[in-house]
């Protein structure tokens, strides 16, 4: 096959491909003339060099290999279906019916006065759903599938909860500046975390989203400027760039936890010899749930453990403001 042209130089894509010389023969193939088509180049190894990419044409590879594959990698899951007449989709059942209509409730009353949406979506496990290199990089996805807050403003603001991956983000949309960001990690420091790390998971979801109102929201809306960032704050700004292995790992995360529990003692015989692995029972559709089991087994014993897991409803299309995000925000784990 020959290189594609916008990948290598000029002078190697001519001589592969033989522009500098033409075949004037009459001769034909199925009666089609050849006059007019360009010979095969004259040297063999003229075509191998050109079809190796300098160190140069490396990342304009990998980008076109990125592009080409992230379509298919999309269609693989979905998202959770964005709430309907409600501000929150509680998926991983966390929280009571009577916490649940108190933040709609609030929630509600919020975008009545301040014109902003926030919407709260749990779930038990991003594992299920589109996959994504990071937690960061999924919530911002689904954020964007949904389209959460003002197509115009951008102001939209999702506060996501995963409970097995032990894993929640405050997503902020466009509109608000990296000022932000230390706001809506100091939100979930002081005000859910304390809360999820013993497992009370609707008393720190209430708690973040009364702060994540009083910091973020009602600032926002009456235009006032983000607290100035100490120097801890634009430090921490570098972090990401530090942590670029560590999202790599990130992507495979079910896979290095599924394989560390091999090295934990049976809780029957306390030998180790764990094996675990997940079973879809019935996949998930746009009108229900889809159900699986993460059955754990030992190698030394009979010992077999079957624990069941929701697949969330797959969302494919957005009745949304058509707000966006482009990754702002703050994470935390516990």
């Amino acid at each position: 096959m020959l290189p594609i042209k916008g990948f290598l130089p000029q002078r190697h894509w001519r001589e592969a491909a033989g522009f500098d010389a033409w075949d004037r023969s009459l001769a034909t193939v199925n009666g089609v003339g050849l006059a007019h088509f360009p010979l095969a180049p004259r040297r063999a190894g003229a075509l191998h060099r050109a079809m190796i990419p300098t160190l140069r044409t490396l990342p304009r590879l990998a980008a076109l290999a990125l592009l080409l594959a992230t379509p298919a990698l999309a269609q693989q899951g979905g998202y959770p279906a964005r709430p309907v007449e409600t501000h929150l989709s509680d998926l991983a059942d966390l929280l009571p019916p009577e916490a649940e209509a108190r933040l709609d409730a609030t929630l509600r009353d919020l975008r009545a006065e301040t014109d902003i949406e926030v919407l709260i979506v749990t779930i038990e496990t991003r594992d299920t759903y589109a996959p994504a290199p990071s937690m960061e990089a999924f919530v911002t996805d689904l954020f964007n599938d949904w389209g959460i807050g003002d197509a115009t403003r951008n102001d939209g603001i999702l506060l996501y909860v995963a409970r097995s991956d032990r894993e929640m983000r405050i997503e902020l949309g466009e509109g608000y500046d990296s000022g932000w960001n230390p706001v809506a990690q100091e939100v979930i420091n002081s005000n859910v975390l304390p809360y999820f790390r013993d497992d009370q998971y609707a008393d720190g979801i209430e708690a973040g989203t009364r702060a994540l109102i009083r910091d973020i929201v009602r600032p926002f809306a009456a235009q006032a400027a983000p607290p100035a960032p100490s120097w801890g704050d634009r430090l921490s700004e570098l972090f990401p760039f530090l942590a670029i292995g560590g999202v790599l790992l990130i992507g495979l995360r079910r896979r290095i936890g599924d394989w560390s529990v091999r090295l934990r003692p049976c809780p029957n015989c306390g030998q180790r010899g764990l094996h675990r692995h997940r079973d879809i029972l019935s996949k998930a559709t746009t009108a229900a749930k889809g159900r699986g089991l993460r059955i754990t087994t030992c190698d030394r014993c009979d010992y077999r453990d079957e624990t069941p897991f929701d697949i969330g409803r797959i969302s494919t299309s957005s009745s949304s403001g058509g707000g966006r995000s482009s990754g702002g925000g703050a994470s935390g784990r516990w």
